[in-house]
């Protein structure tokens, strides 16, 4: 069903999807990922280590079938890596790590962003010519658990934005990456340690008290984006009142990381989804936003005034 939905949101009739259509379709994994591999800030050291490791980066994340479902070749998931590398001392790669991930608006050449979220704290073994493996149960290294942990992020919020809490399968994944990940020891797993850490993301689309942020992400997208082809009113009605589950998390948690992945995943978004609404309603949407992103108000006031950046 999943997939039957992301089909009829796929912006363009391609070849693949008409062989969908006779039956013959060729199946394909989750994600169509797009890996860089950043090395400006290192010197002196040989770059083909990181030519290998962007390689094999991007062969694991393209290939690993990360879940049950079959997807056909225009139904995956577009995403990006970018890794910045800051340090590689003796096999140990130190750096930060940029994920973004996007999905199609039904009926329309417009992408919408799902995930625009940096991590600051990735550090992994890796030496020339390792094997990436895949495996569920079991950690197999710091590099494959960040992986999977952010493959299985990108798969359960778009899976979220086409069914209700439609990734309920990808978070228990999630869930048992952290676990396994937290034994080990290594930094951005800490329950507490961080309130931007892997483990807080996982507690704050997971927890009771903010989790409602997923039924957000179903409404803003299943009935505000995607209906907007056929009553732009009705569809950006829809995200408005997908917007009052940000005040409930804030009334919980100000500090929490789902706050932070909206806005930069959503702000400039909305200043573009308002420029013809009415001022009623970008006063209603300014007021939700403002004493939630109090820093953002020149990006909040373009809503107000219903005009773009």
């Amino acid at each position: 069903m999943l997939n039957m939905l992301r089909h009829l949101a796929s912006r363009i009739m391609s070849v693949a999807t008409v062989l969908v259509i006779c039956g013959i379709t060729s199946y394909a994994q989750e994600l169509n990922c797009d890996v860089t591999v950043n090395t400006d800030q290192v010197q002196g050291t040989n770059n083909s280590v990181f030519k290998t490791l962007q390689d094999a980066i991007r062969e694991y994340m393209n290939s690993t079938h990360f879940t049950n479902d079959q997807y056909s070749a225009n139904e995956r998931i577009d995403c990006r890596l970018f890794f910045t590398v800051v340090e590689y001392t003796d096999g140990t790669v130190k750096g930060d790590l940029q994920v973004q991930s996007s999905r199609p608006v039904y009926n329309s050449t417009y992408t919408t962003t799902l995930i625009n979220f940096k991590d600051n704290k990735i550090e992994f073994q890796y030496q020339e010519g390792e094997p990436l493996n895949f495996t569920v149960n079991t950690m197999e290294s710091q590099l494959t658990a960040i992986l999977n942990f952010y493959a299985y992020l990108i798969i359960a919020l778009d899976r979220d934005s086409f069914a209700p809490k439609g990734g309920e399968e990808a978070f228990e994944r999630l869930r048992m990456i952290v676990q396994l990940a937290q034994s080990s020891g290594e930094g951005g797993w800490k329950a507490f340690e961080d309130k931007k850490n892997r483990s807080a993301i996982l507690d704050a689309f997971t927890s009771p008290q903010t989790s409602g942020v997923r039924n957000m992400l179903y409404d803003y997208h299943r009935n505000g984006l995607d209906q907007m082809f056929q009553s732009p009113d009705k569809g950006r009605a829809a995200i408005t009142s997908s917007l009052d589950l940000l005040t409930a998390v804030y009334g919980v948690d100000a500090m929490s990381v789902v706050l932070s992945m909206f806005k930069d995943a959503k702000l400039d978004e909305l200043v573009n989804v308002y420029t013809k609404a009415s001022q009623t309603e970008r006063q209603k949407v300014v007021d939700i936003l403002s004493p939630i992103y109090p820093t953002e108000m020149q990006r909040i006031n373009y809503i107000k005034n219903g005009v773009t950046k």
